[in-house]
């Protein structure tokens, strides 16, 4: 895993620097401030990471509450386009001030924040990061980390080029389960993997519909042209805000925007992988009559099949690679009792690694399981070799919040842009066969085929016309 450098940000002014200082002043410091000499329930500026939130609504509350829970992390800034979705971080935090444009709040504030939190739909993640970065801000951004590829790959090299502390935010990267399937795979306990079964029960929220219509007002408490972002524009519709973004393409990035960077996690964690060279893909047909197929390009798909091909990074052949969504699952492995539940739990989710000498079983955040379950009784078990990180769930903002005190490459984070850039692109491959799917050109439906993936240039190179889905088309005012 990456490991980041960066000396500290120049404006933190350690303890130690500032009692030294004060000493060579003699009779200028006569008194030195507690707060700087540290103690109980007193921290050092130095010691204190000042944090924006762009986005404070939902996973946005949730987010900073899990930020502040390091009591090294003040939350001073906030920043949400909608006044009625910041209303529970306001009473949260309610000395911190509070803005709707984030490219303002950066400017005016660019002395007085050390980091950014940003959790706004995900067509705004990659242009609110982009600008924080470029001001030398440290960022964790929520999953998925971008809306297409290209916003992956540019905030990848950010990071590099601005050297800032980075953590996209799916936090049971952090977990022990995914450390533990790491450690009984290195120990070869089910052999070289060959495949891997991922799903989820995603969509919650409605997919594969028509284009919304109707003329509403605009809630007084919400600026729509900041919604949009650089999103193109169209009227507001109760349909897109706050929730429902998730299943229009302009916006959001469908099931596996939301789930895959959780339940995808562990394989790319895991395995010698990082770009696929090759996908394919299937999705659910609506229909507008008896006969004819409705064509919703503006809705993700009610549900959908991938089928990716990955290149060990060990020269040892490929992987193959399956998602599923909108309740699809894979046929049940032999060694599956039939009352035991695929996946582990209720959750409508899962993953299954194939091995040359067994297969493993989990999901985001149970297990993991050797198949047959009896070999958990069987086998023995390597000793634990791969760090845990303290706190659960919440250690996952723990962890950033230290780094970021610490300075760039000075201690080891779970999803840094350069393991979560890579990760989300692939993610994302999944989303641009499902878009290029029944498209046309004078060969017919070349979308219906295969796909083939030059990485390196962020090209499809057999079929041109799914290109224009690896980077969008951005508003005057809002490109990277």
């Amino acid at each position: 895993m990456p490991i980041q450098k960066l000396p500290v940000a120049k404006a933190n002014l350690s303890r130690r620097k500032f009692i030294k200082q004060a000493v060579m002043a003699g009779s200028a410091f006569t008194i030195i401030p507690r707060f700087v000499l540290g103690g109980n329930g007193y921290l050092a500026p130095s010691d204190t990471l000042y944090v924006a939130g762009i986005g404070v609504g939902g996973k946005g509350t949730v987010d900073l509450v899990g930020i502040a829970k390091n009591p090294k992390a003040k939350i001073s800034f906030l920043c949400d386009v909608d006044d009625r979705q910041a209303v529970e971080s306001r009473n949260n935090f309610p000395v911190a001030k509070y803005y709707k444009d984030f490219r303002v709040m950066l400017d005016k504030e660019a002395k007085n924040i050390d980091a950014v939190s940003v959790t706004t739909a995900d067509h705004t993640h990659a242009v609110a990061a982009m600008a924080a970065m470029q001001r030398g801000k440290h960022v964790y951004v929520q999953k998925p980390l971008t809306h297409d590829i290209y916003e992956a790959r540019m905030l990848t090299e950010a990071a590099r080029k601005y050297k800032v502390v980075t953590q996209m935010g799916n936090q049971f990267a952090s977990a022990d389960f995914v450390r533990t399937a790491k450690e009984w795979v290195n120990a070869g306990l089910i052999g070289d993997v060959t495949n891997v079964l991922t799903w989820s029960s995603r969509p919650v929220w409605p997919q594969g519909i028509p284009t919304p219509t109707g003329k509403y007002e605009i809630p007084k408490e919400l600026d729509w042209d900041l919604w949009l972002g650089p999103a193109k524009e169209i009227e507001y519709n109760p349909a897109y805000h706050p929730f429902n973004w998730r299943g229009w393409w302009s916006f959001g990035t469908g099931a596996l925007g939301d789930m895959a960077c959780h339940i995808m996690d562990p394989a790319f964690r895991i395995l010698p992988i990082d770009y696929p060279t090759e996908v394919e893909c299937s999705t659910t047909t609506a229909w507008s009559d008896f006969f004819e197929m409705a064509d919703y390009k503006d809705s993700c798909p009610a549900s959908s099949i991938i089928h990716m091909k990955f290149p060990r990074t060990d020269g040892k052949g490929n992987i193959t690679f399956t998602w599923m969504d909108g309740g699809l699952v894979p046929k049940r492995p032999d060694e599956l009792l039939p009352d035991e539940v695929m996946g582990g739990g209720d959750l409508g989710n899962g993953y299954i690694f194939e091995g040359t000498k067994g297969k493993l079983m989990g999901n985001y955040n149970w297990g993991p399981v050797l198949l047959p379950t009896a070999r958990m009784k069987e086998v023995t078990f390597p000793k634990q070799t791969i760090p845990r990180i303290p706190g659960a769930e919440n250690g996952h903002y723990t962890e950033w919040v230290d780094a970021c005190l610490a300075g760039y490459g000075k201690k080891e984070l779970s999803s840094p842009f350069e393991y979560a850039g890579p990760f989300t692109e692939a993610v994302l491959m999944g989303n641009l066969a499902i878009r290029s799917y029944g498209m046309r050109n004078e060969k017919g439906f070349p979308g219906r085929k295969k796909l083939l993936w030059d990485a390196k240039n962020m090209k499809i190179t057999n079929f041109d016309e799914a290109n224009q889905f690896v980077k969008r088309e951005y508003r005057t005012g809002w490109s990277l």
